[in-house]
């Protein structure tokens, strides 16, 4: 893969992991549109999402570095908690223990964890299936016009105000369920969470916070996913510097979308990118039936 293809790629995988309109879909119609080989695009899909982790790492640091902090100082009450257990019953005692979910950045947690669950399940149990899937133009093709409907209705909806501390366990596990459900291709992550955060009544600016941090296990998980059967041997030596520069692409644009979807779902401006995938959807399914 040449540079000007690595650089379009992390252009577009930037733009539509945050934007709502599926990098997925886009990279896998663009896989076909640029002649890319798929099986020699596997370390490069990879880098291209570590690409934009980053970019969510840096735009929420200060978030993730508590929420960071928060899931250790949960481990030490439950190390605690169970060593005062252990007394307990030893020495016939009854000390108290510790409360573990006393902050909101703890239920933050605890809420990331819960939707965690669901996405991992249906992403390891459908993983030959989504790349399947990736490969037909016309998965892509309905996921984007789908993409479209939900991104109508994220409009619609009014604001509600739950956030960390106010969040039921329920909401997480429902959207944690619908992201593992955004793994097929043409289906917007982002669009597709934020909508089912919306709908669960979150605030809409802890919408967007929510949608992009819970990316980050399942991200880091779908990268572990592939590189089980990854080999370097696989890669051409001449490719590498092309997939790291496709990557910092990725990452530099995928920072300035995740500022911009603030200000998108803020002012409900979902409009102009439901007409966007409805549109693209329509050209792939009817590419998937001439080309």
């Amino acid at each position: 893969m040449g540079f000007v293809k690595a650089i379009i790629m992390g252009i577009i995988q930037g733009l539509a992991e945050f934007l709502p309109i599926s990098s997925s879909g886009h990279l896998a119609i663009m896989k076909h549109v640029l002649n890319i080989e798929l099986e020699t695009g596997l370390l490069f899909d990879v880098l291209l999402h570590l690409g934009t982790l980053i970019a969510i790492f840096v735009a929420f640091w200060i978030d993730i570095k508590e929420l960071i902090i928060e899931s250790l100082k949960i481990m030490g009450d439950l190390l605690y908690n169970l060593g005062r257990w252990v007394t307990n019953v030893l020495m016939n005692r009854r000390n108290g223990y510790r409360m573990i979910i006393s902050t909101p950045y703890r239920k933050f947690v605890m809420l990331i964890i819960v939707s965690t669950i669901p996405t991992a399940i249906i992403g390891y149990v459908f993983q030959d299936a989504i790349e399947i899937a990736g490969m037909i133009l016309l998965v892509p093709g309905l996921s984007l016009i789908l993409t479209s409907i939900l991104l109508t209705i994220a409009d619609r909806i009014n604001a509600g105000n739950k956030t960390e501390g106010t969040a039921g366990y329920k909401d997480a596990g429902l959207i944690g369920l619908v992201q593992g459900i955004a793994t097929i291709p043409g289906l917007s992550r982002s669009g597709t969470t934020i909508t089912a955060c919306l709908l669960c009544g979150f605030d809409r600016d802890f919408a967007v916070k929510y949608s992009f941090i819970m990316s980050i296990p399942a991200v880091l998980g779908a990268v572990l996913l592939e590189l089980k059967d990854f080999s370097l041997n696989q890669v051409g030596q001449s490719n590498i510097y092309a997939y790291i520069a496709g990557m910092i692409v990725a990452g530099i644009v995928g920072y300035m979308c995740i500022k911009t979807m603030l200000v998108i779902v803020k002012g409900k401006k979902f409009k102009i990118f439901a007409y966007y995938c409805f549109i693209i959807g329509i050209i792939a399914v009817i590419s998937h039936f001439v080309i």
